[in-house]
């Protein structure tokens, strides 16, 4: 595993296949986040082919051009969005400027796959919203926290069976890495990521949506700040939110940059799921002490207590899942309306703490 969370990619190789080769075409694009990564291979593993990629910095594409050697790379965005063969765009830009590309991707008649979190701000939402209604293409989001992680979906088809009951709280601890000395200029930049709960908390809000089959929310209570690292102001290195969703569950996360030294992982990500028949802990990405594999999750309920083992088991549907509803226009891998309420509430939550912060 992995102690740098910002180019963390897991192994998507076994994925099945869900499409012959050359049925689905795809380019990536603006890779400044280390998450196109596992953005590319999770489409190529189900059997996407990798045409063509925009990334003016050749060091960044070393390693996926060994992986494709076909791809090949374009000096100009406009040579992707021009090609009639390319289906989707897969990016993971700056996040201020996510929205911008994708609109352009939509424009040209294609789909578009970004890193979360896909917006900075409400007025960037509303945009994307006005542009998939007028376009009737797909604006999805890698929410890669549960969509790359083999126990946070497990943990999503569980609960949709209802092996706890119904849910009654979701509870997200997400502590990450700094590593400021590998980070880009514009990471420690507000305008450019959004804030903690917009950015990293952007994971959190989609799973609460999820495990608690919630369409909506209200934002109880947000919290950000900066606590120990006054060289970078515009850092926010803590952030919490509370909600109340439209189901009834409540939720809270905390987000935070204060994974300790001693840790083997770049973040020890858990999720606490609790119900009226029993409750669920998803350990995502290290069983502390007991094992360097997460993908874990733990159950107890009305009938038993078990651990279930998910590394290698349940690999990454989501990715074939995409696939298909590009090709059907269907919604299986995951509603619109889903991916851009999850958006939607964490910058709520940011504009809550924004206003309130001291």
């Amino acid at each position: 595993m992995s102690k740098d969370g910002m180019n963390y990619a897991p192994d998507m190789s076994a994925n099945p296949q869900v499409v012959k080769p050359g049925e689905f075409v795809f380019a990536a694009s603006h890779f400044d986040h280390g998450h196109i990564y596992g953005q590319i291979e999770g489409l190529a593993s189900a059997g996407g082919v990798l045409k063509a990629i925009y990334e003016p910095d050749a060091k960044r594409l070393e390693g996926v051009l060994k992986a494709h050697p076909h791809a090949k790379v374009v000096r100009d965005f406009r040579e992707i969005l021009d090609d009639p063969q390319i289906q989707l765009v897969t990016s993971a830009a700056i996040p201020n400027l996510r929205c911008g590309i994708g609109l352009q991707v939509l424009d040209a008649g294609k789909d578009y796959l970004t890193d979360k979190s896909p917006f900075t701000t409400l007025e960037q939402l509303a945009s994307a919203r006005a542009k998939v209604a007028a376009t009737e293409r797909k604006y999805a989001v890698c929410y890669s926290e549960r969509l790359g992680n083999e126990a946070g979906w497990h943990a999503g088809e569980l609960l949709r069976e209802g092996v706890i009951g119904r849910v009654l709280q979701v509870l997200n601890l997400a502590p990450h890495n700094l590593t400021p000395a590998r980070r880009p200029e514009w990471f420690f930049k507000k305008a450019c990521y959004g804030g903690i709960l917009t950015d990293i908390g952007s994971h959190q809000f989609e799973q609460f949506l999820t495990y608690a089959s919630a369409t909506d929310g209200t934002v109880n209570f947000a919290r950000v700040d900066n606590f120990e690292n006054p060289g970078t102001p515009g850092l926010e290195d803590f952030g919490e939110a509370s909600l109340t969703l439209d189901t009834g569950a409540s939720a809270y996360c905390r987000l935070d940059w204060f994974n300790p030294k001693g840790s083997k992982v770049w973040g020890d990500g858990r999720t606490f799921v609790l119900g009226t028949k029993g409750y669920i802990e998803i350990r995502k990405y290290i069983d502390l002490q007991r094992s360097p594999v997460g993908n874990r999750i733990l159950l107890v309920n009305d009938k038993d207590s078990v651990e279930i083992e998910c590394q290698g088991k349940v690999g990454f549907p989501y990715f074939g899942k995409l696939i298909l509803d590009c090709l059907n226009r269907t919604e299986n891998a995951m509603t619109q309306a889903h991916a851009f309420k999850a958006a939607e509430l964490s910058m709520l939550a940011q504009q809550f703490a924004d206003k309130n912060r001291n």
